[in-house]
């Protein structure tokens, strides 16, 4: 029998095998798929190629403005999915997890097919492999959630998306998240005409309200179709051309066609067929797997890490969570899930990103100062002609902690990324705009609005390093 069972091969699986078998324990990953899951395969790293694919076409669009004469890009995406392809192979070869995994003695079973519980020590895979194990972490991530309307079998996923052997003449895209905004502002930087889809009232929810008007609108100047509070979808179609939607709106009908609807309307654990109630494991209300603070589920022996939990869906979360699920099924539980800051952002264009609360959560406890800074007036933006977007900070102004920075345009996900570290280190925003960032730089730009907070709340500084920027 081993010592630990890791079941799922993607960041919180390999991580937590990883873990175990430094740890001492006779472990074993299993995964239905390639080693490194999602993230590597169908995640992070073939959609941030495509995305810089995307990213180079707009760029090399902007020589001309600075002397460089070039022809009109075009894009042979036959070509970009080649390209693709080398990356997650390449990824997947020099994964230094791949390696560090093997050094820790961890046996790997790649491409075993669905895993199932006989009982809670105990799974079957569906190519025959039977495993025993004292302890057991459940890794297997989420998929896409999927439309209960008519027709719904003739939609894509995000997944579907990213795999097309070329790009559709015009794509419906459902759902104005994260994953939705990224199908959206990839595809039409291809050249799709895109009509994006969100039943709320504004795109990006769960982001700041000034990040998800400014995506909006930079969407609605790039040529997407932003339909906003649109209703509700009655069916699907199909078309000599593709597809057909039908929706209403207080009783108004209306339809839209294109070549291919892609559904990102939210992510579920993929947990259906690994028979849960054999092994004693619940579910919550929300379809997630049930877990304790120290990701320990409603069986003593299994815990479960990454986005079966339903927590924050990320690749750095699912990291943490595989060791954390780690050390405690081995050592006994002695690490708990902490409330650190948790940067996240995408790869949309124009980027945005966040960490910390947004100024509507804010407001609802403390007492906040604010500052926005647009890219319109900030150094490196003006060099690099890249003055889309804005910097906001939110600061406590008793405390003057940083609760929040929200950013949009070139950058945000590295900028979004500096102001994580400085709410780890629990810097206080006149810390932070004391910081000599260079110049011009687009971390200056953190620092320039971290010493606009602090003009607000009329602190006097020994030294304030980012006078370069405008802020006297």
């Amino acid at each position: 029998m081993l010592d630990v069972l890791v079941i799922g091969g993607g960041p919180a699986g390999v991580v937590a095998a990883m873990r175990a078998g430094d740890l001492g324990a006779r472990t074993a990953l299993v995964t239905e798929g390639e080693f490194g899951g999602m993230a590597a395969n169908d995640g992070p790293v073939p959609v941030r190629t495509l995305a810089h694919a995307a990213r180079l076409i707009r760029d090399a669009r902007q020589l001309g403005r600075y002397g460089i004469q070039v022809g009109e890009p075009r894009l042979n995406y036959s070509e970009l999915l080649e390209r693709v392809r080398e990356v997650v192979d390449d990824v997947r070869a020099h994964s230094t997890f791949r390696s560090q995994t093997d050094s820790a003695g961890v046996q790997v079973h790649e491409n075993v097919g669905v895993a199932r519980f006989v009982d809670p020590h105990t799974l079957v895979t569906a190519n025959g492999l039977t495993l025993q194990s004292d302890k057991i972490i459940l890794c297997p991530g989420g998929t896409s959630r999927r439309l209960s309307v008519p027709g719904a079998d003739l939609t894509a996923t995000h997944s579907d998306a990213w795999g097309l052997s070329s790009v559709p003449q015009s794509i419906i895209v459902i759902g104005g998240g994260a994953t939705g905004a990224q199908v959206a502002s990839v595809f039409n930087a291809f050249g799709a005409k895109i009509q994006l889809f969100q039943s709320g009232p504004r795109i990006l929810p769960t982001e700041d309200e000034d990040v998800s008007a400014a995506v909006a609108a930079a969407f609605r100047e790039s040529g997407i179709a932003v339909r906003e509070d649109f209703g509700s979808i009655e069916s699907f179609e199909k078309t000599p051309a593709g597809i057909r939607m039908h929706f209403s709106r207080k009783g108004n009908r209306e339809s839209a066609e294109a070549t291919l609807a892609v559904v990102a309307i939210g992510w579920v654990a993929n947990t259906s067929e690994l028979e849960l109630s054999k092994a004693g494991v619940q579910i919550n209300a929300r379809g997630f797997i049930s877990i304790d603070e120290f990701l320990r589920t409603s069986a003593e022996n299994i815990f479960a890490a990454g986005d079966v939990t339903g927590r924050l869906m990320l690749v750095p979360q699912a990291i943490q969570d595989g060791f954390m699920a780690a050390t405690n099924a081995v050592r006994g539980s002695e690490m708990k899930l902490l409330d650190q800051p948790a940067p996240m952002g995408s790869f949309t264009d124009p980027e945005y990103a966040q960490v910390g609360l947004t100024e509507t959560k804010a407001r609802v406890k403390h007492d906040i100062a604010t500052a926005r800074v647009d890219f319109k007036s900030t150094t490196r933006t003006i060099i690099d002609g890249r003055t889309t977007g804005f910097c906001k900070l939110i600061v406590d102004r008793t405390t003057r902690k940083i609760l929040g920075c929200h950013v949009v345009g070139e950058r945000a996900v590295e900028i979004t990324q500096l102001a994580a570290v400085a709410m780890a280190g629990h810097m206080r925003v006149d810390d932070l705009a004391q910081v000599p960032l260079s110049f011009p730089t687009y971390a200056g730009v953190l620092g320039r609005v971290g010493a606009m907070v602090t003009r607000q709340l009329n602190l006097n500084l020994d030294w304030q390093g980012n006078r370069a920027e405008g802020t006297h």
